[in-house]
């Protein structure tokens, strides 16, 4: 309906009259004070009360963080450190070499034709490791010791006409004497003698070189058989059964050497160092080594060499540290880490130590403490403090591997959720 009709109607609507108007009676409204009052119905209190005291629990364990959010943390692992880091000097990296290292071969060209050791094999001095074929040198032995039985044979005879022609020169001057014979029969008997010593003289040097030839054809022989030069232990093996074996010649298909091997007494690390640094090493210098293969463990070292030349291409002196004790697990070629010391370590100082970063340990004296974190929480442990080593420091009553809260650490943790934050 259009709002112009709306207005129309309602104006021809009739007006009520005086009568029908009626007014309100307001004296109903009054409150009458002198009223009794009705009696108040029994309140219940307790359904109160344990609603506020759920608010405050609900409340505390809020604040707590045992409903809340976790915290979200930065952590950071206890360590394993040494004190001896307090007193370095200097470090420098390196490799584990030895000092005695061969390649063993044999003199000899031929066919290999035995093997007796393979890597790892601990040798002594002098054992036989591998053997060349050796018929023909066999062969040449045999017959130079023939040789051998010849000559000596020789000189047999020869002694035998000198012992004969002897006693005809005795008897030739008995009968010279007596004018039994004529000289030229007794100068016959001289000459006989004398051919006979030089004939045992010539058989002696033919028996002389005989023994030569036969020692020849032994050490031919001898060189077949390959030994090892020193005690040591085979790194590699560069032949097998059947590889010809030439020393001294590139030829295809040919082996040099047929194991390497090395004397683990002889092991040392060879490490660069800066030649800018070098007034801070000296010969027998107290130094602990590092190797990446061992990382739990530090060895005493002490420097033995400095080679008196400087590599132009690094600016680096070669600096040789020898181990204070041999170690079955140190092995050729490992990679190690060398801290040269201000002074030799007492034996306390090498022994390791737990420690942490210093803006990790609350505190001062002995209230220190630190918040360890595990399964998501973060509890307040008390410590010790220690020696600072660099940027940490020595604690007791945390263990290697235990993580503990490096940041945030203005706020209650005891007790608190914690998350570790994603770096």
């Amino acid at each position: 309906m259009e709002p112009a009709a709306i207005i129309v109607r309602l104006r021809s609507m009739p007006r009520p009259s005086a009568s029908q108007l009626t007014v309100p009676d307001l004296s109903k409204l009054q409150i009458d004070r002198n009223a009794p009052r009705p009696a108040r119905a029994r309140r219940r209190w307790w359904p109160w009360l344990a609603a506020l005291a759920l608010a405050a629990v609900a409340g505390v364990a809020a604040v707590g963080g045992w409903f809340g959010a976790p915290v979200e943390v930065q952590t950071v692992t206890v360590a394993t450190a040494y004190p001896t880091q307090a007193i370095t000097a200097l470090n420098a990296t390196g490799y584990v070499v030895a000092q005695r290292k061969a390649a063993v071969a044999s003199k000899a060209t031929g066919r290999l034709e035995w093997l007796g050791v393979t890597e790892g094999s601990r040798v002594k001095a002098g054992e036989v490791i591998a053997r060349l074929e050796s018929r023909d040198v066999t062969a040449t032995r045999d017959q130079a010791a023939a040789g051998v039985k010849v000559a000596e044979a020789n000189l047999e005879q020869a002694r035998a006409e000198l012992a004969d022609a002897e006693r005809a020169f005795r008897r030739s001057q008995e009968l010279l004497a007596k004018k039994f014979i004529s000289d030229s029969a007794h100068d016959a008997a001289v000459a006989r003698y004398e051919k006979a010593k030089a004939a045992v003289r010539g058989q002696e040097a033919a028996v002389a070189v005989a023994r030569a030839n036969l020692r020849a054809a032994d050490v031919g022989l001898d060189q077949t058989l390959i030994r090892a030069p020193f005690d040591g232990v085979v790194l590699t093996k560069s032949a097998n059964v059947g590889d010809n074996i030439t020393p001294f010649s590139n030829a295809l298909d040919t082996k040099g050497a047929v194991v390497t091997m090395a004397d683990m007494a002889t092991l040392e690390v060879e490490a660069d160092v800066a030649e800018s640094s070098l007034a801070k090493i000296r010969v027998d210098q107290a130094a602990e080594i590092q190797l990446d293969a061992i990382p739990g463990e530090r060895f005493a070292g002490v420097v033995s060499r400095i080679v008196p030349t400087v590599d132009r291409a690094k600016a680096t002196v070669l600096v040789k540290v020898r181990f204070a004790a041999p170690d079955p697990r140190v092995l050729p070629d490992m990679s190690a880490k060398v801290a040269f010391l201000e002074r030799a370590p007492t034996p306390a100082e090498r022994q390791p130590v737990a420690a942490v970063q210093k803006g990790a340990v609350l505190g001062e004296g002995a209230s220190r403490h630190v918040f360890v974190v595990k399964d998501g929480v973060a509890t307040k442990r008390t410590v010790e403090t220690g020696a600072e080593l660099g940027d940490l420091v020595a604690v007791r009553g945390l263990s290697p591997g235990d993580r503990i809260v490096a940041s945030p650490l203005d706020r209650g943790l005891d007790g608190r959720k914690v998350k570790v934050a994603q770096k």
